[in-house]
């Protein structure tokens, strides 16, 4: 099996370094607006690679660009995200108003849901490479069905 070199996008960095701020200023407890900015930054993030499969999955499949893309998702998936949902997150504003719903943050099924999502993003990053466009395809619905999962528990309407 050949290795090729890992590459880091300049997305990936982004997230890295989004990340990675975020840790430096939880050590400083950051504020809850700030947090809500973070949290949705992230997600902003991951819906913008999620459109991108979808594009190449409905279009012209571009497996590199799918393998970079399943990345960022498995890296932000995997970053820690729920440090964001503390005390005092359920409202406010960051980038905007919050539409996380209260029971997030009190409903145990939430870590399983959280799982769900980290083990699909990591799937979706094996099977990617695997170059099938038709089983990236089965997989990326499996990823998007944990997103609904959330969403439509503990999201509120637009």
């Amino acid at each position: 099996m050949k290795l090729r070199p890992f590459r880091l996008s300049p997305l990936l960095l982004a997230s890295a370094v989004l990340v990675s701020a975020g840790a430096a200023a939880a050590q400083q407890a950051p504020k809850p607006e700030q947090l809500i900015k973070w949290r949705q930054s992230n997600y902003q993030v991951i819906a913008w690679n999620v459109g991108r499969i979808k594009a190449s999955l409905d279009g012209s499949y571009d497996k590199e660009a799918v393998i970079k893309e399943a990345n960022v998702i498995s890296a932000i998936a995997g970053s820690g995200l729920g440090a964001l949902y503390t005390a005092g997150t359920e409202t406010g504003t960051g980038w905007h108003e919050t539409r996380a719903r209260p029971e997030l943050f009190t409903d145990k099924r939430v870590a399983e849901l959280s799982g769900d999502f980290v083990r699909e993003a990591g799937e979706l990053v094996k099977v990617a490479n695997g170059g099938d466009p038709a089983a990236v395809k089965q997989q990326f619905g499996k990823l998007t069905k944990t997103c609904k999962a959330c969403h439509d528990d503990y999201r509120a309407k637009e």
